[in-house]
């Protein structure tokens, strides 16, 4: 009797739900921890930069009125810009209940963002393959097989582009599309069969289709790769699942009631700036096309089976291109190049997803069981030369701060910040500027400029294109008090923030003034 008692007691304990096993990590939960920690610490040491003044001139507007914003960067109509996305959306809400800035909350979305994106990753590269470490190798092939060149871009998954792209709707696009093709993944290989998750998840793809309508472009690719490469047999119920999950897609993107996501379809306007995507290809993705191609030859040469990772009842046999990672690159590599011929150049933004199958097939290839044949040790060998050539050559310098940098590794770029003159400004109140930093930084922090820096669908580009000559007018030497003062009056400007080595005009009052920069700040009117 007393030995039923033990065994009771025994039983009652925190092992018992799990047949008398301690609850341990897997390898990836405790790396992506980790890497979560390092990451968060890497991103929050650098000051925002780039694209961040945008995004958090976003939350600005949203802040200020939820349901009908201000366009994000000037004094007009905020109407159909496509930055006022569901993620924009429930940043402007939180800014409202927290009384939180802009940039605050662009640096508080990093961190979520990137739990995202490695939940997704890890989520997705399990139904890949149940090789445990496959997670943790595709990870590190994601942040450090790019090139020898740094590639600093929206999307881009390198460690150096981290620190500064964390917080913005890209990064927490891509971590859904990660979700996404996760479940995809599993539906296609027949793992759930019900109508209401097809419908779930086309409505994730439709929130990935508004937060970030390029990635969702990557996104919707994966998705087809997967089901061609995974789906053997169709039959008529099937052929329905899917067309709902389309069509919930479609609907979500539709009833979206802030911009019409279609209509960025034949939008060119920003074309012209994503031209440099196309440059030094080699240079910005070398190592990920070197190592990740024999990974991906690999898996349209061997018999897919459960280990392998290419997925039982895929419907391909040996040597067979159905492998789903290999049409996904395939499809990626087919819209890139119709990015170039076309001219449509923005399509160029899903160059760093395009490198994921890559990235993903060589982790998988390098989690199978030991021993090893010579040709897996030799790539093995070829990877961890490639990743130690990516970090000391682009990304060791995202996470060893310069305190402790024996080498001098390449930094990321410290903008200025421009507190100092924000608190001179009203929110809403017309600022002219002659510097490349505050053009893209100020509005930000409330101000409109008097022409916005970026292209914007809720504003004629020819309008902008007119404030802009405008501010090069205003901004002339040879600009006379009165032309200047016309300028002023068309766009209600109040303030001016000068370089150091522009002079300021005799009309104007000096506010305040940057030590770090010689910027100083000006009142007109």
């Amino acid at each position: 009797m007393s030995q039923t008692l033990l065994v009771r007691r025994t039983l009652r304990g925190a092992t018992a739900l799990r047949g008398g096993r301690p609850w341990r990590p897997t390898p990836y939960q405790v790396f992506g921890f980790l890497f979560w920690l390092v990451m968060t610490l890497a991103y929050w040491r650098v000051p925002l930069c780039c694209d961040a003044g945008q995004h958090a001139a976003v939350v600005e507007r949203l802040k200020s009125h939820l349901l009908r914003p201000r366009h994000p960067m000037a004094d007009l109509p905020g109407a159909g810009s496509p930055y006022y996305s569901p993620y924009a959306l429930a940043q402007g809400a939180f800014a409202r209940l927290t009384g939180l800035g802009g940039w605050e909350v662009v640096k508080l979305a990093g961190p979520l963002n990137l739990l995202v994106l490695l939940t997704g990753l890890g989520r997705f590269v399990r139904v890949l393959t149940p090789r445990q470490w496959a997670p943790v190798l595709a990870l590190a092939a994601m942040t450090l097989l790019w090139g020898t060149d740094r590639a600093w871009w929206s999307g881009y998954l390198g460690l150096m582009s981290m620190t500064g792209n964390l917080g913005y709707p890209s990064a927490f696009a891509i971590g859904l599309t990660f979700w996404a093709w996760a479940l995809t993944g599993a539906r296609a290989r027949g793992g759930a069969r019900g109508l209401a998750g097809q419908v779930g998840l086309g409505a994730l793809y439709g929130l990935i289709l508004l937060v970030h309508p390029i990635t969702s472009v990557a996104a919707v690719l994966g998705a087809v790769a997967l089901v061609a490469g995974w789906r053997r047999r169709w039959s008529a119920a099937a052929v329905g699942r899917w067309a709902a999950t389309g069509a919930a897609a479609l609907l979500v993107a539709v009833c979206w009631p802030y911009f019409d996501v279609f209509a960025l379809a034949g939008n060119g306007s920003v074309d012209a700036m994503h031209r440099t995507l196309y440059l030094n290809l080699g240079g910005h993705f070398g190592l990920a096309l070197l190592l990740g191609l024999p990974a991906l030859w690999l898996r349209t040469r061997r018999r897919p089976d459960p280990d392998s990772g290419s997925g039982s009842g895929s419907g391909s046999g040996p040597g067979s291109w159905r492998d789903p990672l290999v049409l996904m690159f395939a499809l990626d590599c087919l819209v890139v190049a119709y990015g170039w011929v076309s001219g449509h150049y923005t399509y160029g933004r899903i160059l760093g997803l395009t490198l994921v199958p890559l990235q993903f097939a060589l982790a998988v290839e390098l989690a199978a069981p030991r021993p090893w044949p010579t040709w897996r040790k030799a790539l093995a060998g070829a990877a961890a030369v490639g990743a130690c050539a990516g970090f000391l050559t682009v990304q060791a310098g995202a996470v060893v701060p310069r305190s402790l940098d024996p080498v001098g590794f390449a930094q990321p770029p410290r903008w200025p910040t421009y507190e100092w003159a924000a608190r001179h400004i009203g929110p809403g109140e017309v600022v002219i500027t002659d510097g490349y930093y505050a053009v893209h930084a100020i509005a930000g922090y409330g101000p409109n400029l008097a022409a916005p820096a970026w292209p914007d669908s809720a504003l004629d580009e020819r309008e902008r294109l007119r404030r802009v000559a405008d501010v090069r007018a205003y901004l002339a030497p040879t600009s006379t008090r009165a032309e200047r003062t016309a300028v002023a009056r068309r766009h209600q400007v109040r303030w001016l923030l000068l370089t150091r080595w522009h002079p300021v005009p005799e009309e104007a009052v000096v506010v305040a003034w940057s030590e770090r920069t010689g910027e100083v700040l000006a009142r007109v009117g």
